[in-house]
């Protein structure tokens, strides 16, 4: 039996960096900025806290790199379906990089700021698949309500959102979602 090849000195970075931003996303998202530090992410990755210094520079940097949220697409076809199928990712998969931003953004400006561009981007999306007249209200009730269920499900915990099956969510919110993604 052969012995699967050693893997590179690259490899071995990559993995190491891999392992100690999944372990400052999960920190940050569970803490928040002001509370997360270094050693608490070192001691999560396995590592010691200089290698997190010389794989990022500074807490600042290693947030910028775990608070990236990137622009959302939306699917061609009926709006109202597209950001259904949006939120369903959120609610099927843990939206780790936008938790590190809600739970940062009270106390961090940076995390503020991340959060207010990706958001305009966000609204600027939902409003060019809206058919509609009013099309930034309708933008904003829909993504004020996807924040809200998000933060609720993943930081509040407070209702049975926590819990609760996606398509359960889904199936509620979709008369909503057609009302306002829909012209009248």
């Amino acid at each position: 039996m052969a012995e699967p090849p050693r893997r590179t000195r690259a490899q071995q970075r990559r993995d190491t960096e891999a392992r100690i931003l999944s372990a400052a996303r999960e920190t940050f998202s569970e803490l928040g900025y002001e509370r997360t530090t270094i050693r608490a992410v070192a001691a999560a990755a396995g590592v010691r806290a200089g290698l997190v210094m010389h794989y990022f520079g500074s807490k600042e940097k290693l947030f910028a790199r775990c608070a990236d949220l990137s622009a959302h697409v939306l699917a061609p076809g009926d709006p109202a379906e597209a950001l259904l199928g949006a939120l369903r990712e959120r609610l099927r998969d843990q939206p780790v990089g936008s938790l590190v931003v809600l739970r940062s953004m009270l106390t961090h400006e940076e995390a503020a700021d991340g959060f207010r561009e990706a958001g305009r981007n966000w609204l600027d999306t939902i409003e060019r698949a809206i058919p509609a007249e009013n099309a930034g209200l309708r933008a904003a009730l829909i993504s004020a309500i996807m924040t809200g269920v998000v933060v609720d499900r993943y930081l509040l915990k407070l209702s049975s959102l926590a819990d609760a099956p996606a398509e359960d969510i889904l199936d509620l919110l979709r008369p909503c979602f057609e009302s306002l993604a829909e012209p009248r």
